[in-house]
């Protein structure tokens, strides 16, 4: 079995993490390039960095601040906010990004994907999926999970797939930043349609959490903002637990 992978997220916005509950009531967090330094020393596998607000505010993805949060860390980097074209993979890349993350920008043009994919290989795409139910679907939702789409979230994942996108970050808007676990069943729903590496984001609280995702699902790795940014899970703690709990990862 392949080492599962312990993710933190920086959610960016203005040149600050922030951090808010279902996607709303945001508030400050730390300065990203010190919070990547710390994660990145303290055993994180890979870090991800989301631009929150770019592609609600129609702008590209700030880059000044990506460079010199690249520039301190020595893991693999996935970045997303804002990417609507080819053009912009090539200059999130250059920026210093191992892994590019599309999500409104593939919703509005599905054949960025493919795009991408044939241009720069299929695991530099990261198809990311706002996801929340309504009315008993699982529907993806774009802008930052600001608009409603017609999209369910199974067929999504499914597309991506096919057209090239190397892993999936599944985010469940209904479980983001409530720290009450990781949206299990929306998880194994897109798990068991893909053979892609999936992320779980969304709901993690406390260590058992991350032991619960991986006993359950087959998620590839567990993403968490909040527990890690306010010292609320330590990544060696959490590794150790997983570890000890017969689960597989790098330490």
């Amino acid at each position: 079995m392949l080492a599962k992978r312990i993710i933190p997220c920086l959610d960016v916005r203005n040149g600050r993490v922030v951090k808010g509950t279902n996607f709303l009531n945001v508030n400050d967090v730390d300065d990203p390039v010190h919070l990547a330094k710390i994660y990145s020393d303290s055993g994180a596998d890979e870090l991800v960095f989301y631009d929150i607000t770019a592609s609600f505010e129609g702008r590209s993805l700030f880059t000044d601040i990506l460079r010199r949060t690249a520039s301190q860390i020595f893991i693999p980097l996935t970045v997303g906010g804002g990417i609507n074209t080819v053009d912009d993979f090539d200059r999130v890349l250059k920026c210093g990004a191992d892994k590019v993350s599309v999500n409104s920008g593939a919703i509005r043009n599905p054949s960025l994907i493919h795009e991408a994919a044939k241009k720069y290989g299929d695991q530099c795409v990261v198809l990311s999926m706002d996801v929340k139910r309504v009315d008993g679907k699982f529907r993806v939702f774009s802008k930052g999970a600001r608009e409603e789409t017609p999209l369910e979230a199974v067929s999504w994942a499914k597309f991506g797939e096919a057209n090239g996108a190397g892993e999936i970050v599944l985010n469940s808007i209904d479980t983001d930043g409530v720290k009450k676990g990781f949206d299990l069943e929306m998880l194994d729903a897109v798990c068991n349609a893909v053979r892609i590496p999936v992320i779980a984001s969304g709901g993690a609280g406390c260590v058992q959490d991350f032991i619960d995702l991986f006993k359950s699902v087959n998620a590839d790795a567990g993403l968490g903002a909040s527990v890690f940014h306010f010292g609320e899970i330590a990544i060696p703690d959490l590794k150790q637990a997983l570890r000890a709990a017969g689960i597989p990862v790098r330490v």
